[in-house]
């Protein structure tokens, strides 16, 4: 049964389909060898996501990016680095999470990500914000049915 399930998967796949749907779990992943990657992604509800980029080699760095799935518009931003150039380390984390958690805990409409910004600004560094190209792995989780014209993301 289990070679059956496997070959069914892997005839699905080659004919471009997908034979199990992506799941969250699956984008907690290392993207640069063995020293960066992502993690704890969160569904935000209402077509946004969240998820940690960490980052361990000689230096450690942790960024946040908080995705509008269907636009694609992301708010990026750095809360601890140590170690990763000429800055002085830092980690204010807890305080940027709560500045995310109290917008997203609130009415949407007045969540955008210029007021997450400002109140992010002074203490959280390397704050951007984008429209993304292609889809985050996230998104394609949680709400594949906004891609869009982005580009699809695909595992691998």
């Amino acid at each position: 049964m289990n070679t059956r399930c496997a070959y069914l998967a892997a005839v699905v796949a080659m004919l471009g389909g997908e034979a199990v749907a992506l799941a969250l779990t699956d984008c907690d992943r290392t993207t640069h060898i063995s020293h960066g990657g992502q993690a704890d992604h969160v569904d935000l509800g209402e077509g946004r996501v969240m998820w940690r980029d960490w980052w361990s080699q000689e230096g450690t760095a942790t960024s946040f990016s908080v995705v509008d799935c269907a636009p694609g518009t992301a708010l990026s931003f750095r809360t601890q680095e140590e170690n990763m150039g000429n800055r002085l380390p830092f980690d204010r984390t807890d305080k940027a999470l709560a500045v995310i958690d109290r917008h997203e805990s609130g009415a949407r409409a007045f969540a955008s990500f210029d007021r997450m910004a400002a109140d992010l600004d002074g203490f959280a560094r390397d704050i951007e914000i984008k429209t993304l190209d292609a889809e985050p792995c996230a998104c394609a989780a949680l709400y594949p049915e906004v891609r869009g014209d982005k580009t699809e993301f695909m595992l691998g």
